[in-house]
């Protein structure tokens, strides 16, 4: 009997009612939720890897029969081991497993059972382990869908073993109705869903599979993309206001500049004036290398509000990048007479009457009064969460609304998180500034060093030295700026040494920032408090320790406090040397200082949902994150929404897709 998708998993039979519950704690109720579980990745039990000799390489799938087992060690460090023969191979070949902290396992493990066993093997004392593999007991029982076949294996669901999922799984894809499996829009009629689902699950060839995600990618994707799109164009029908007529402000900020703008620069001016030209409200990304100039394209745009007659506000995501920008806005526009005010939670200057208010998360709250608030600008935009730009937003009337990132986004990822804004690149440095020399140093001498840097501090220059952690650790091998800031003292006896972190008072730290920013202090120890915000240019180099511990992106934001003025700039990347992927990742950056090729790179090592991760939040939900690097997946759905609403853009003939399009605006605020 055919079983509809929207039945309740107590409807399948033979399914029992602890395992209900337990699938109902992993938020599977329905046969629908327990068909889109779907596999994590594959086993083809058609053939098995060969049992390794040795270490080395990647993950093996192996099928031996158990020969001893034991519980070894006490208390936290027990653990169960089990050793596997190769009895297909003639039982010459043999590994050892172990599982730490799970004694329970000699109730399910004994000797005597055949295994299948996925993991990566080490050596250790001449045998050859493989610690906490995933398992499974082989039964002759429901061979046809465990053995001989391309098996699929799922994350796991407390209470229900990895065999008996895929036997419910398996059970409900055979019952269920295939017309009723519907989805908010069928991305591709030529693929019928249950069809799609079943080589998901149990594909005949690992390509079937392929093209199974691939479907539910599009499908994934076609709905990111409609609410893109959907945004956009209701964005589009906003009625704003006019800015940016009168320019006298602008043209006299730009004839008092000692530098000219880059071409990049005056080009993303140019598009912002026009968008603010335009009686929609602005809604555009800025998006530059670190150094690239995005402050003075910032200051141009908020000086072309001031001269309309309104106020002009930006929001930092850290106290320190907050009154960096002040100290920027009050040198340069000082001058023409524009006061610049500051909002943070320590500190309040002039919130009253400036024109310009730069400020953090302050700005939300009513403790800051605006007066016709025209333009928002918001800085690191990635580090504020949707319902916060959204709250200061909704504190002025329809505002123009440019946001800056300093982290390089790939190209083939922009369209998936930016699709909604009109994006302004500064591809391009300015003028003047001095070469930076990186290089990876495995364990150097910290005499060769300490005596690099104080050739450099006598030249009078100044030096960043970068830790990953504010004090030591017992759990975490890596070097702490407090300990370490000692030690540099002693080391650097004739220069002043600062520290700086996270956990110090924001006075402490603004008074730490001003000596090293006025060349009293010319070393500063620090944590990843400095990868935004601060402007020395007469600090000239760098050294970070522990920088296999940083992403690439960090590394490369962290880079950027360097090369800020005429000298030749110097980036050592210290690092212990024992993992080749992330010393694969450090030469990566010391082969470059272009953000946009370091972009690409720790997309290809990372993969698109990691990188995502730390972009935006807001994706974190997508579930098939391997395909975002396909553009041509994102251009094919992009285009296919386009359409849609082209056809329909009240989505009258879509009433489904409306209602979820709606409830997604209102779960995000917007």
């Amino acid at each position: 009997m055919e079983m509809n998708a929207n039945d309740l998993l107590q409807s399948l039979s033979g399914v029992r009612n602890q395992e209900v519950e337990a699938l109902r704690v992993a938020g599977i109720e329905r046969i629908a939720e327990l068909i889109e579980w779907l596999p994590k990745r594959y086993e083809d039990r058609r053939r098995f890897d060969a049992f390794p000799a040795q270490a080395g390489g990647g993950s093996v799938c192996l099928r031996g029969l158990v020969i001893d087992t034991q519980r070894k060690g006490f208390g936290g460090k027990g653990f169960y081991e089990a050793v596997v023969e190769d009895h297909a191979g003639g039982g010459f070949a043999q590994v050892t497993c172990r599982w730490f902290k799970m004694p329970f396992l000699h109730k399910i493990i004994a000797v005597g059972h055949e295994v299948v066993l996925y993991g990566k093997p080490k050596e250790n004392g001449g045998k050859v382990l493989i610690d906490h593999p995933e398992f499974e007991v082989v039964s002759e029982e429901g061979r046809s869908v465990h053995l001989e076949r391309i098996v699929p294996i799922y994350k796991n669901v407390s209470g229900v073993p990895q065999r008996r999922l895929r036997e419910v799984i398996f059970k409900a894809l055979e019952v269920v109705e295939g017309d009723s499996l519907i989805s908010l829009y069928d991305i591709d009629p030529s693929y019928p869903r249950i069809k799609v689902f079943r080589e998901a699950h149990f594909p005949e060839e690992l390509k079937e599979s392929d093209a199974a995600r691939r479907y539910f990618a599009k499908e994934e994707f076609f709905l990111q993309q409609l609410r893109v799109v959907w945004r956009r164009a209701r964005h589009a029908d906003l009625s704003g206001r006019i800015l940016g007529k009168r320019t006298g402000l602008l043209t006299e900020f730009y004839n008092s500049l000692p530098f000219d703008l880059t071409d990049a620069q005056k080009r993303s001016v140019k598009e912002i004036i026009r968008d603010m030209r335009i009686q929609r409200p602005m809604n555009r990304l800025l998006q530059g290398d670190v150094g690239s100039g995005k402050t003075f394209v910032a200051m141009c745009a908020m000086l072309l509000a001031v001269d309309s007659g309104c106020q002009a506000v930006l929001m930092a995501p850290t106290q320190i990048l907050a009154e960096q920008h002040h100290l920027t806005f009050s040198k340069w526009l000082s001058p023409l007479g524009i006061k610049v005010g500051l909002a943070t939670a320590d500190r309040r200057e002039d919130v009253m009457a400036a024109p310009i208010i730069v400020g953090t998360h302050a700005l939300l709250y009513d403790k800051v009064d605006f007066d016709d608030l025209g333009l928002i600008v918001i800085d690191e935009q990635h580090k504020f969460g949707v319902a916060q730009r959204g709250k200061l937003i909704r504190r002025g009337v329809m505002p123009d609304v440019l946001v800056m990132t300093a982290t390089p986004i790939p190209r083939t990822l922009t369209l998936t998180i930016y699709g909604d804004l009109d994006v302004s690149i500064l591809d391009e440095l300015p003028a003047g500034r001095g070469k930076i020399i990186s290089g990876v140093r495995v364990k150097p001498k910290i005499t060769e060093l300490t005596n690099f840097i104080i050739g450099q501090l006598e030249k009078g220059r100044q030096a960043y030295l970068v830790y990953p952690l504010v004090n030591e650790s017992k759990s975490v091998k890596a070097g702490s700026a407090v300990e370490e800031h000692l030690k540099w003292q002693k080391r650097f006896k004739h220069f002043e040494v600062g520290l700086l972190h996270g956990k110090i008072p924001s006075e402490e730290k603004e008074a730490v920032m001003t000596r090293f920013r006025d060349g009293k202090t010319e070393v500063l120890v620090s944590t990843t408090v400095i990868e935004v915000g601060v402007d020395v240019p007469n600090a000239n180099v760098m050294v970070i320790f522990n920088a296999e511990r940083f992403g690439l992106a960090q590394l490369h934001q962290l880079r950027g406090r360097i090369g800020r003025g005429e000298h030749k700039s110097y980036c050592v990347l210290v690092t212990d040397g024992k993992n080749s992927e992330a010393l694969e990742k450090l030469n990566i950056l010391a082969g470059t200082v272009d953000g946009f090729k370091i972009a690409e790179e720790d997309l290809r090592l990372r993969g698109p949902g990691e990188v995502l991760g730390t972009l935006q939040s807001g994706t974190g939900c997508l579930r098939f994150v391997e395909f975002l690097s396909d553009t041509s997946i994102i251009r094919e759905v992009r285009e296919v929404a386009e359409e849609l609403l082209r056809n329909d853009p009240s989505l009258k003939k879509n009433v489904h897709l409306k209602a979820w399009l709606l409830g997604q605006a209102e779960g995000t605020n917007q």
